[in-house]
């Protein structure tokens, strides 16, 4: 007997090493679904986090453009996935703005998710064609009281951050300005450029090259501070253009059911990846800030995000189904 129970645990001493690093599914990649096209402020999160995730899981990592339906259909495929560890989404605030613009999802985008982290913040910038005569936001504001519904401005369609921005911005500068959706950004700002359209909201990583050119007026931004790569455009509050703080966050979320360990896990290894020095460096060229949270705080910064963009869509009467 005291033979059998010092092979035991001879074997055990041997085999705890293994068991206390068992290897990833090496074979199995982690899928990020991306709701949105190649090229956005998301996609640029998924592709910046996703090699060095796989690093630190030591497994593959693959991104997943799932596009449609204002980011429903990546969403949704995410919602249903197994808990397994194997899918994760990387969305941006426009999943809470969904909530109360389609009625008709069938399921909960604010519920039926897992937040993991926050990664990051992105500003939007109130922009107009020089051909618009416009040299401050003020002058936009003026305009519009002078001619309620003449000035019109863009977005990429009906719903999307730029939409609901303007709408806050008219609800509390207390002006109107027409509708014109896109299906897209690309089109939208090619007829902004054009002067077909008189204003638009826009992440600062698309209209930087083109203020810096100066085919586009930089007329505020709309957050509560000035961002470093235009530092001498003023904020909307400053500018006495509308309460208007629309920083949109980015961040990363699991199938509803995952395990609260494996959840924390993978917000320590984002919080570790976030803190690199070449990622801040990669976001903040896109206009980008980093920033992690604990899968807690995180789930309050998305419950309150989808009371307050509610009342924006409730008064404003926007529906997009």
């Amino acid at each position: 007997m005291k033979t059998l129970i010092r092979t035991v645990l001879a074997a055990l001493v041997l085999t705890g090493g293994a068991f206390a690093q068992a290897p990833q599914p090496a074979g199995v990649p982690l899928k990020l679904i991306v709701p949105f096209t190649a090229g956005t402020g998301i996609d640029i999160v998924a592709r910046t986090v996703g090699p060095r995730l796989s690093q630190r899981l030591n497994r593959p990592v693959v991104v997943e453009n799932r596009t449609g339906a204002s980011g429903n259909i990546g969403t949704e495929a995410v919602v249903r996935a197994p808990a397994d560890g194997n899918t994760l989404l990387v969305s941006v605030n426009t999943l809470v703005m969904n909530r109360s613009l389609y009625t008709h999802l069938p399921f909960d985008p604010v519920k039926d998710l897992v937040p993991v982290s926050l990664t990051s913040w992105g500003q939007l910038i109130l922009v107009a064609p020089p051909t618009a005569g416009f040299k401050t936001a003020q002058d936009l504001v003026a305009a519009a009281k002078a001619r309620p519904g003449r000035l019109n401005y863009a977005s990429p369609g009906v719903g999307t951050p730029h939409h609901l921005s303007m709408e806050l911005f008219k609800q509390t500068a207390g002006v109107f300005l027409t509708h014109i959706p896109y299906r897209g950004t690309s089109q939208a700002v090619t007829d902004l450029l054009g002067g077909q359209v008189d204003a638009m909201f826009l992440p600062i990583h698309v209209a930087l090259p083109h203020v810096k050119s100066g085919k586009l007026v930089a007329l505020g931004i709309g957050s509560d501070k000035r961002h470093p790569l235009l530092p001498d455009v003023p904020t909307l509050a400053e500018a006495k253009a509308g309460n208007v703080n629309v920083d949109m966050w980015y961040g990363i979320f699991a199938p509803p059911g995952t395990p609260a360990d494996e959840v924390a896990r993978l917000s320590q290894e984002l919080k570790d990846i976030l803190a690199a020095p070449e990622v801040r460096a990669t976001f903040q060229n896109q206009g980008m800030d980093p920033a992690w949270s604990s899968p807690q705080q995180f789930q309050r910064l998305v419950a309150s995000d989808a009371e307050r963009w509610a009342g924006v869509v409730r008064t404003a009467n926007i529906k997009a189904d």
